[in-house]
């Protein structure tokens, strides 16, 4: 399996097997701490092959600097993903999009959203978090 996109956003769709991203970030600022973000998605394009086939299980989870999921009992996220290519084709692609809503930051730093197959890290999305005075603007 191949990411071809993995990206954080404001707003993801499948529009007939096409990838729609707005508003793609890596950053977040924020005048205090904790803060609750309050919607945005994961956006996935996975492209298969023949020796992808198979049953797998997909995990999603997002981390911080120590590597402690933001919400221990929700994440990581894990579905089934049977993988089965079409006679004739050599590749296909799905779009994958998962929405988040009121994902809470403790604090500052560095976090990651980490995409597994089979228990392995395929892709690690990192997001910033960065307090600013609450004078600017």
């Amino acid at each position: 399996m191949d990411i071809q996109v993995a990206v954080l956003c404001d707003y993801a769709a499948d529009y007939q097997g096409k990838l729609c991203v707005q508003g793609a970030f890596d950053t977040l600022f924020a005048r205090q701490f904790p803060v609750i973000h309050p919607a945005c998605a994961l956006a996935l394009r996975l492209c298969f092959e023949s020796e992808d086939a198979g049953d797998h299980k997909l995990g999603i989870s997002i981390t911080n600097e120590d590597g402690i999921a933001l919400d221990k009992e929700r994440m990581p996220i894990v579905g089934d993903l049977k993988v089965a290519l079409p006679e004739g084709v050599s590749f296909f692609t799905r779009n994958l999009i998962m929405n988040f809503q009121g994902l809470k930051f403790e604090k500052d730093g560095v976090y990651s959203v980490d995409v597994t197959l089979d228990g392995e890290l395929v892709s690690r999305t990192p997001i910033r978090l960065v307090k600013v005075d609450g004078q600017q603007g």
